[in-house]
């Protein structure tokens, strides 16, 4: 599929652009469909300049569209228009409205947040609902999203988005491709490839109707293992970490799908989960602009559609204040000092660092602080209310709206120039091929040969944490022509997220972490890394463990006692 440029630079070709003004956008907000005979579609208005046109249509939209562009919140139920009875109580509860189309003519709404939860996944405390089951559920639910949107006056198209982190956090599992980690692809080293996969990635993602992913993670880890990022980083390096994440966002971007690179201004050097209380950023200015920021800069040299505030208390810029809330960090900071013009998102506003405040109180705060999307507050209904309210009174000035809606509708002008892939291109052949290339290239040999078989003879894997992977290896073990065993055999041990020292096997010849590598410290015998559970990290294991290909990765991360490979 043909590229397209950085989504910061202006385009001169719509090929879906939106009406610079419908006359449909009345005073008073409201929100009528159109005719069913005449399904609605977005206006078109070929060789328009995004930014422009944006500016036009956004000086013209009325309170209640324009404090509707900057919220994202989630909505109860797998489909726009019939949920179950469940469904439609919480969203009454929520929003005030029985389903997500309702909703999304009801609040005039720029964007839509797809979530799902599972037991394994660090982010699963803030979402209150599944609505992704299958590629072709989603591609339903994001037409009768756009749907809906497109019915209202000003005919603008949502902004539909989902953490598809890979690894784990992952939204979309079933039925599509699924990339390595971030740290696999880390590990690597390797930007094309990186970029390869996200772009695969990214067609995935439009074809499904998905046209933003809260993703690539940005964050440096610090040298604390306990960091509560994880493998969710591509590492501890700035510069490795930069390189990566100018891949990752040019890939996904590349395929009409805009990335969100996140939490601003750093989140690996923290103990604590943004999600449960306040971490604190103790690094003096100098460290953090030399540790932490060179991946945000680099992202924003790449075009990034979006970057996330993160609710971090920096200690260095201003104390005591969420970053995602204070306007040092976001207007001093990101706005003039590193000149970034593009939209700004919170992360997820029903985690507790936020919840301090009201949901109305909080989103007033989090535009005034330079935030463009609000994203899931906690009680939708409020929040609206506590912006149009504060936009009546002068307390927030309209134009820092009409500064917020016009970012929101250029990115979405340059987003609608791409065209949107088939469906064909889900699961299929050459996704699969980039996912088994990035997890190929990060797979790292700690302790042990660099050539020739690990195993040999029956071999018996056992798992900590991942008895899918446990199959997926078995399966790939087996097509590669091993003897797989349930009893006796080699041993082969596999660590899972959220493992230990004390999930280690005594009797394994070879211990692999499916996670972070710091569990390798404890570990005796052959020692290696795939740092994801991925069907194609464990296909790419096999290869390793039975001599068909060799082991490239590095450590993206140090591990004490262990070099950072033994195939150097």
């Amino acid at each position: 599929m043909a590229g397209v440029p950085a989504l910061r630079k202006i385009s001169t070709t719509a090929v879906l652009a939106l009406a610079v003004l419908v006359s449909g956008c009345s005073d008073t907000g409201s929100s009528a469909p159109a005719p069913s005979s005449s399904p609605p579609v977005s206006a078109v208005v070929p060789g328009s300049d995004p930014a422009r046109q944006a500016a036009e249509l956004a000086a013209k939209l009325t309170d209640e569209e324009l404090v509707g562009q900057v919220l994202m919140p989630y909505a109860y139920g797998n489909d726009a228009d019939k949920v179950s009875s469940g469904s439609v109580s919480a969203n009454k509860a929520y929003a005030g409205a029985s389903t997500p189309a309702e909703i999304v003519k009801k609040y005039h709404l720029g964007g839509v947040i797809l979530v799902s939860s599972s037991a394994d996944d660090p982010t699963a405390g803030t979402n209150k609902t599944t609505n992704v089951e299958s590629p072709a559920q989603v591609a339903k639910l994001t037409g009768g999203l756009q749907t809906a949107a497109l019915s209202l006056p000003a005919r603008v198209p949502l902004l539909i988005g989902t953490d598809q982190e890979y690894g784990q956090v992952t939204r979309i599992k079933d039925g599509m491709v699924q990339l390595p980690s971030a740290m696999a692809l880390g590990a690597g080293d390797d930007p094309k490839v990186t970029e390869a996969a996200w772009n695969a990635a990214g067609a995935e993602l439009a074809a499904l109707g998905i046209n933003l992913d809260f993703a690539p993670d940005a964050d440096v880890l610090g040298a604390q293992p306990g960091g509560v990022v994880g493998s969710r980083s591509f590492g501890s390096d700035p510069q490795r970490v930069s390189v990566q994440v100018g891949a990752a966002v040019r890939g996904l971007q590349s395929a009409g799908v805009a990335a969100t690179v996140k939490h601003f201004p750093g989140h690996g050097h923290t103990t604590v989960d943004s999600h449960n209380s306040l971490p604190v950023l103790n690094q003096d200015l100098r460290s953090l602009e030399a540790g932490d920021l060179p991946p945000f800069v680099a992202a924003q040299e790449a075009g990034v559609g979006l970057i996330m505030s993160g609710h971090l208390d920096v200690k260095s810029i201003d104390p005591g204040v969420p970053a995602s809330f204070s306007s040092k960090v976001l207007i001093d900071l990101l706005r003039t000092k590193l000149g970034y013009a593009g939209v700004v998102v919170t992360d997820a506003l029903n985690m507790e660092p936020a919840e301090r405040w009201s949901a109305g109180e909080a989103a007033v705060r989090a535009i005034l602080a330079g935030n463009d999307i609000l994203l899931m507050p906690p009680s939708l209904s409020a929040a609206y209310k506590g912006l149009l309210d504060a936009v009546r009174s002068g307390r927030l000035p309209k134009t820092r709206m009409v500064e917020a809606a016009t970012r929101i509708l250029t990115l979405k002008f340059r987003l609608a120039e791409v065209p949107k892939p088939e469906m064909s291109v889900v699961n299929g052949a050459a996704g699969k091929a980039a996912a088994r290339a990035g997890a190929a290239a990060g797979i790292t040999v700690f302790r042990g040969p660099c050539q020739g078989a690990l195993v040999t003879g029956p071999v018996r894997v056992t798992s900590a944490g991942s008895e899918t992977a446990r199959g997926w290896l078995e399966a790939a073990l087996q097509a590669a022509g091993a003897d797989v065993v349930r009893q006796g055999g080699t041993e082969v041990r596999l660590i899972g997220y959220g493992k230990g020292s004390s999930d280690l096997s005594q009797s394994a010849a070879v211990t692999v972490a499916l996670d972070t590598p710091y569990v390798l410290r404890s570990a005796k015998g052959t020692l290696l890394a795939t740092y994801s559970s991925s069907n194609a990290s464990m296909q790419a294991l096999a290869d390793v463990l039975v001599g068909r290909a060799k082991a490239p990765g590095r450590s993206p991360v140090p591990v004490q006692g262990l070099p950072a490979t033994a195939c150097a």
